[in-house]
């Protein structure tokens, strides 16, 4: 079965986010607006049952964290996919660190760029036409993120929780 971990952001976000996913992001039904902290990755039952307890070690070490979006940004020329840019700090580079550093799945295949899709499998005429106008109207939005989430993909490709792990407040 297919794993990942995410942050969710608030429901102001998120619906700010789905604005634009659900014209331009053909993903839009099948998961919320997510920051992935750790990629897709692989484990039968057995084995996500020592991923769940992994996670929840390496969120007792970790305190919640500040998740800024300060601007709208594009992987492009290499997809065409357009997000909301998170600022990184040093507590997101730290969880990213540990949930994939000798850890379960392979390493990640792209340096992380903490972001929130919000389109993407775009042509490039499309891509073009609508970054310029999404980069103007901008955004500026910031909240604390208190919890990750691990989620698995159902057979029908849609995304759903299943375990939510509290970061430790008293770190």
């Amino acid at each position: 079965m297919k794993y990942g971990i995410v942050a969710f952001p608030s429901k102001k976000l998120q619906d700010l986010a789905n604005g634009y996913r659900k014209r331009y992001d053909p993903h839009y039904s099948l998961i919320t607006p997510h920051m992935t902290i750790k990629g897709v990755f692989e484990a039968n039952d057995k084995e996500i049952e020592q991923v769940a307890k992994a996670i929840h070690e390496v969120t007792e070490k970790h305190s919640p964290f500040e998740l800024n979006v300060s601007k709208v940004s594009t992987f492009a020329p290499i997809t065409n996919t357009i997000y909301f840019k998170v600022t990184p700090n040093e507590e997101i580079l730290s969880l990213h660190k540990d949930l994939n550093e000798d850890f379960f799945g392979d390493p990640p295949e792209y340096s992380f760029v903490p972001h929130i899709t919000i389109a993407q499998k775009l042509s490039s005429g499309e891509h073009d036409d609508i970054i310029g106008q999404l980069k103007m109207i901008g955004v500026d939005h910031t909240e604390v993120i208190d919890r990750i989430h691990l989620l698995y993909q159902l057979e029908d490709g849609s995304w759903t929780v299943y375990e939510t792990f509290r970061l430790d407040e008293d770190k």
